[in-house]
């Protein structure tokens, strides 16, 4: 058996009077996530636990299998285990937006959460500055990928109260800052970014060019290295990740599992999304499970550009789902999974809480009646709803109680 979860990040949303009452998904052409849902399982799954903000890395958790009540310690520290950065027992990680702040009277705005999506080789030349200019033996920067990078706190704090900056888009950062035991540590880091940045060469070329220019760092998301079971020893399965983004690589590093990186995979609309079905479908071959991710659709939903999420959701259907579909037949036996992690509603330009809709599709040819396809509402009208989100690993393996 064969088992594959392809995770449309952030496709589910809220209706839109621009789109006659339509969510993007019931707006979107999606042929074969409709020809999914007509023949498997379609229903609800809350993948946010109450009491959590609803994050990628609580819903990813969830749609991995695990519970984030008994595992989740932060969004950092997976980050950090993609990348290969071993935390000590009282390291703290953070992530590193880079971000552009506007003036606006007297307040600072949250401009761009991710500065015009720079490239992560302008990104490596900002982050190196930071280490070589802010260096101290407590703090140390990481590059990572585009706009998302990580620093280490060596002894820090970790019950700060931190804002996820594509939360606050066009907003005042005033009340937004750190908060807690240690905060004024982090500000005082986020002010001198401001001054190293605006002097770095960097800042005049993107603005000659039209491009947003990072002018600030902005930390969230801290936390400690979590404990996990392996993915081998939770589900007794070999399996793999594909994934532009550091957060669920590492997942599945904490997993145990093979991390698989595609050639111009870039967790935006311009992603690889062919590399990675075929992907997909080579890794099927050594192991037993592929968790595929595609980020585009939750950036447009950040972004509130309705034109980027009903193109990322078509793009998902037609480049992912499609071609995995076909491929996947000649092993026989198997079972996808399909679903977001979260809501990403255009018009709140963040996540929300609320229960995403999910396939579970194992080859079946027969049609069910009343069924259009895949949406919320078609979602719901099923009346199947998984409470646990982190079950929908369950019910794939056949291993609900």
């Amino acid at each position: 058996m064969k088992y594959v979860v392809l995770l449309g990040d952030g496709m589910s949303d809220e209706k839109l009077e621009q789109l006659g009452g339509k969510t993007p998904l019931q707006a979107a052409r999606t042929p074969n996530l409709d020809y999914m849902a007509r023949r498997g399982t379609l229903g609800l799954a809350r993948t946010v636990p109450p009491g959590f903000s609803p994050g990628s890395d609580v819903a990813n958790l969830s749609v991995f299998g695990y519970d984030p009540q008994t595992c989740y310690t932060g969004r950092s520290p997976l980050e950090a285990a993609s990348m290969g950065i071993h935390l000590e027992p009282d390291d703290v990680a953070f992530r590193v937006n880079l971000v552009n702040l506007q003036p606006r009277g007297s307040r600072l705005i949250m401009n761009d959460y991710c500065s015009g999506h720079i490239s992560s080789e302008e990104a490596f030349e900002l982050v190196t500055a930071l280490q070589h200019e802010l260096e101290r033996p407590e703090f140390r920067f990481y590059p990572g990928v585009g706009y998302r990078h990580l620093m280490v706190w060596q002894g820090g704090k970790v019950d700060l109260i931190t804002t996820p900056p594509h939360d606050i888009t066009g907003k005042d950062i005033l009340n937004h800052l750190p908060q807690g035991e240690g905060s004024a540590k982090l500000i005082e880091l986020m002010n001198s970014s401001q001054l190293l940045f605006h002097n770095h060469p960097q800042y005049r070329q993107r603005l000659d060019a039209g491009k947003v220019p990072a002018n600030s760092i902005w930390l969230w998301g801290q936390g400690k290295a979590p404990r996990m079971h392996s993915f081998k020893e939770k589900f007794g399965l070999s399996g793999a990740v594909i994934s532009a983004v550091d957060l669920v690589r590492g997942i599945g590093v904490c997993a145990g599992m093979e991390i698989i990186k595609v050639p111009g995979a870039t967790g935006y609309i311009d992603t690889n999304y062919e590399g990675k079905a075929t992907a997909a479908l080579e890794a099927l071959e050594r192991v037993d499970y592929v968790y595929l991710h595609v980020e585009a659709p939750d950036e447009a939903g950040h972004a509130g550009n309705l034109e980027h999420k009903l193109q990322a959701i078509e793009d998902f259907d037609a480049k992912v789902v499609g071609p995995v579909l076909e491929g996947i037949r000649k092993f026989g036996d198997y079972r996808v999974l399909s679903t977001p992690d979260h809501p990403t509603p255009l018009a709140r330009m963040t996540h929300t809480a609320s229960p995403v809709p999910f396939i579970l599709y194992s080859g079946e040819e027969v049609e069910k009646q009343g069924i259009a396809g895949y949406d919320e509402d078609a979602a719901a009208a099923t009346g199947v709803v998984v409470e646990k989100g982190y079950r929908l690993m369950e019910m794939m393996l056949g291993r609900q109680n």
